[in-house]
């Protein structure tokens, strides 16, 4: 059995202002480090300190990208839910890509803007 729509939609609503909360988080974290960055000259190279500003930097940055493109699956599968319920698209949430079944209501509750199922997703079908 797959996820019925409106409760896909109540999980898909749920953790995307999840993911937006981590994003804004990082964003300022991010700000808050060129800030502080800007305020001390630091020379990463030879500074200790900027090379630890440095490293953080550029882990809040993989954050940021992580979320941002998590916003965008999450975006994309209520645009699937969107197009299913106006009956504008071939019907695409919660059917596996890869082989087309549906994909299993276990899997779209812990990830649900997944687009396969776990044997197509792993490479397994």
């Amino acid at each position: 059995m797959t996820l019925p729509r409106r409760e896909a939609r109540a999980v898909l609503l749920d953790q995307r202002a999840e993911v937006a909360a981590r994003l804004s988080t990082a964003e300022q974290d991010f700000r808050r480090i060129v800030e502080a960055a800007e305020s001390v000259s630091t020379d990463d190279e030879h500074d200790p300190d900027g090379a630890g500003l440095a490293v953080e930097r550029a882990q809040i940055v993989a954050v940021i990208d992580q979320a941002r493109r998590h916003l965008a699956e999450i975006d994309a599968a209520l645009a699937r839910l969107d197009d299913d319920e106006i009956g504008s698209g071939p019907g695409g949430y919660g059917i596996c890509q890869g082989c087309g079944e549906p994909i299993p209501r276990e899997r779209l509750l812990a990830r649900p803007h997944a687009t396969q199922c776990v044997p197509c997703a792993s490479g397994h079908r």
